[in-house]
Order: C-alpha cells, then sequence, then structure tokens
C-alpha cells in the first residue's frame, strides 16, 4: 500500500469514527428527550421542538462550513467545529428550565454540520469513479443515531439522564484529538484554483442544487425526522419501555446509517438516477402502509355486527420501518453521487447547501410530528404526512429530472 493511499484509507476512517460520534451527539434527544419531557411536563409540540433544536443550528451553518471547508480546508474546520462543541454537551447536564435546554441544544447542534465538511474533505482523497463509495461509507457515520438509542438508555437507566451529557462530552473531546491526530491537510491538486466567495455563493441559485435540495430534504430530512420521533412513537403507540423503544427504533437508524456505504456502490454502478428513483417509490408504498392508523370498525351484516381491528402489530411495524431505513440510506447516498458528478470543485458549498435543506427537513418534521398528534391525536398521521412528501418528489421527478435518466 503506497503512501497516498494509506493516507486515504486513514482519513476516510478518522473521519468516518468522527462523524459516527458527532452525530450521536446530534441525536441525543430522540432518546434524552423522553426524561426531559417527564420532568419539564412537556406537551407532543414542545417535545418535538426540543428534539429538532440541534438539528436546526447543525443545518444552518453547513453552508458557511462547506464554504470554510473549500477555502481553508476539511481538516481544520472539522476540528475546530468538535472542538467548539465539547463544551456545550457537557453543559447540558446544568439546564434546569425549558429555554435553557433550548439555547444549549442550538449550541450542540452546530455539530451537526459536520457533514458538510466531511464529504468534501473525504471526497478529495479518491479517484471519481470511487467518489460515490467513499461518500457512502463516510455518510454511514448517521449510525451515529442508532448509537446513540444503545447507549443513551443505558446510562439513562443506571445513572440517571444527567450521566449522558458527562459521557457524551469525553467521548466527543477525545475523539476530536484522535481526529486531529489519525488526518492529513487534503491534497492540493495542481489545477485548482481557489474559488471566489462571490462564486460559491451564486451556487446557491444554481438551478441543479436546488433539485437536489428538494431531494435530499426527503431522504436526508425524513431520515433524521423520524429517527429523532420514533422512541416517543414506540413508548406512546406500543407501550414499551424506553429500553425496548431505543431498541426497536434502531432498526430504522442503524441501517439508515451504515448502508448508506451501499447506496454509494448502486450509485457508482448504476447511476444516481435510477437508484433515487428505485428509493423513492418504495418509500412511497411503505408510508402509505404506516400511515394507516389503528381503527375499530364495526360492519352490519346480515347476521348481525362483525366487529374488525385493522392496524399494524409492533412486528409489521418494525419490519416496515427498517425497509424505510435501508431505503432511505441508499438514498442519501444518490443524492450525493449527483453532487460529486457535477460540482467537483465545489463540493464543500454545493454540500453545505443541499445538507441545508436535508438538514432544515429534519427540523421542520419532527415539529410537525408534535403538532399533527395534538391536533388530531393520530399518532400515524406523522407518516401520512411523509406519505405526501414523497408524492410530491416522485411528481418532481417525473417531470424535471426526466432529462438525467439516459445520463
Amino acid at each position: 500500500m503506497n503512501s497516498e493511499v494509506r493516507k486515504s484509507v486513514t482519513v476516510l476512517t478518522s473521519s468516518t469514527i468522527a462523524f459516527v460520534i458527532c452525530f450521536m451527539i446530534w441525536m441525543v434527544f430522540a432518546v434524552l428527550g423522553l426524561p426531559i419531557k417527564q420532568q419539564l411536563h412537556l406537551n407532543e409540540t414542545e417535545f418535538g421542538l426540543l428534539t429538532a433544536m440541534p438539528v436546526l443550528s447543525g443545518s444552518l451553518i453547513r453552508v458557511p462550513l462547506g464554504i470554510w471547508a473549500d477555502r481553508f480546508g476539511g481538516r481544520i474546520v472539522f476540528f475546530l467545529l468538535m472542538l467548539v462543541c465539547v463544551p456545550a454537551v457537557w453543559l447540558l447536564e446544568y439546564a434546569h428550565t425549558y429555554s435553557q435546554f433550548l439555547w444549549i441544544a442550538l449550541w450542540l447542534g452546530l455539530v451537526g454540520g459536520s457533514f458538510s465538511v466531511g464529504t468534501p474533505y473525504v471526497a478529495k482523497w479518491f479517484r471519481k469513479e470511487r467518489q460515490g463509495l467513499a461518500m457512502g461509507i463516510f455518510g454511514a457515520g448517521n449510525a451515529g443515531a442508532a448509537l446513540n438509542k444503545f447507549l443513551a438508555p443505558v446510562l439513562i437507566t443506571a445513572y440517571g439522564w444527567q450521566a449522558v451529557p458527562r459521557v457524551y462530552a469525553v467521548i466527543l473531546l477525545v475523539i476530536t484529538l484522535l481526529f486531529w491526530f489519525f488526518s492529513y491537510p487534503e491534497p492540493k491538486l495542481a489545477n485548482a484554483k481557489q474559488p471566489s466567495l462571490k462564486a460559491q455563493l451564486l451556487l446557491m441559485k444554481n438551478a441543479q442544487v436546488l433539485k437536489y435540495s428538494q431531494l435530499y430534504s426527503v431522504v436526508f430530512g425524513g431520515y433524521v425526522g423520524i429517527s429523532l420521533w420514533m422512541v416517543s412513537y414506540y413508548v406512546g403507540e406500543y407501550h414499551f419501555s424506553l429500553t425496548q423503544a431505543a431498541l426497536l427504533a434502531a432498526c430504522f437508524s442503524l441501517p439508515g446509517g451504515v448502508l448508506r456505504a451501499f447506496g454509494g456502490w448502486l450509485s457508482d454502478k448504476y447511476g444516481a438516477y435510477k437508484v433515487t428513483w428505485a428509493v423513492m417509490w418504495v418509500c412511497w408504498i411503505a408510508f402509505f402502509l404506516l400511515s394507516y392508523p389503528q381503527t375499530q370498525m364495526s360492519i352490519r351484516t346480515v347476521s348481525g355486527h362483525l366487529d374488525m381491528h385493522i392496524g399494524l402489530n409492533a412486528t409489521v411495524f418494525t419490519i416496515l420501518l427498517f425497509v424505510v431505513g435501508v431505503a432511505l440510506a441508499i438514498g442519501k447516498a444518490s443524492v450525493f453521487k449527483f453532487i460529486s458528478d457535477e460540482f467537483p470543485e465545489d463540493m464543500g458549498t454545493v454540500s453545505g447547501v443541499v445538507g441545508l435543506a436535508g438538514g432544515l427537513g429534519g427540523f421542520l418534521l419532527p415539529i410537525m410530528f408534535g403538532v399533527l398528534v395534538d391536533w388530531t391525536g393520530v399518532r400515524s398521521s406523522s407518516f401520512m404526512l411523509m406519505f405526501g412528501t414523497v408524492c410530491i418528489s416522485l411528481i418532481w421527478m417525473h417531470f424535471s429530472l426526466k432529462n438525467q435518466k439516459h445520463q
């Protein structure tokens, strides 16, 4: 193994591990939010806002982080970002009011912007025909959402919810230092030109960038929103304990993260358009089935009334959720394959813009889920909303991306 290959493997490994921890912390309120909800007596909408606050700041910071990564290098930006977020994670233990939790959540949520830094940083170490797989492996760091669901319930059960911020802060600090010592400045291409800030900002108006932003708001925003909501969903709908609910919710988060590398390989082999199109159809069918609420029916027959119950039990629900997790993992990779193919010199900026759209989708969805539950009283209304968003995406792809089908 020559020096450059060894460096590329080391960079990919260290960056992916760092991103796993960043994503674990970004999704912390998916589990930690439940004891806080009980302690502060929050309704579903307030709970949704709490879980979504880190997603908001992590999304908004993605564009400037992507620009800085293109201009100053992904390694230094990634390192400083993680370092800045360590105090926020630690301070979470000392919050007592709802407003304090919201403000600290905004601060620690900045760590979610690491994706728009790590993606171009990793991609620059690989040839174009390998970038889809490399970005997919890095993006598999989304599995940090599942790691949070395994680790946080254990800490909460054994030591109380205050132990989670302490342990997570120490983990983040250690990983930050290890990342710095096991990574390298990205290679400088001989023909590479420093992009101007004006040129980078103009990319935000590019029609193709806007198209990919819409798709990513569904595949990544849906993944984030559902990951944040599913532990609460299992507790409320099926009456599982926190530990059981988190374990079942990981059946969505884990494949939704680790299989992103498989999505990158598929996108390299079959093209981003075909893979994304298939993903949307799988999600359309699954969300339709998940949308159906628990229904008790009484049918008048010739021999009297026939009582029927229609609804998904926890087993069928979890299987469908697993299928959605696999589909979204593949879709997240295929959308970024579009970007690496069309914007190789501006991946930091474009991934920041597209990541912003996906993150904002992940921010809005838990709030909208909570509003819908408070308004309708039907928990599966969250999947009705997701079904609607996929319908829009399929229609949009048919009319706006049809010309890319034969590329």
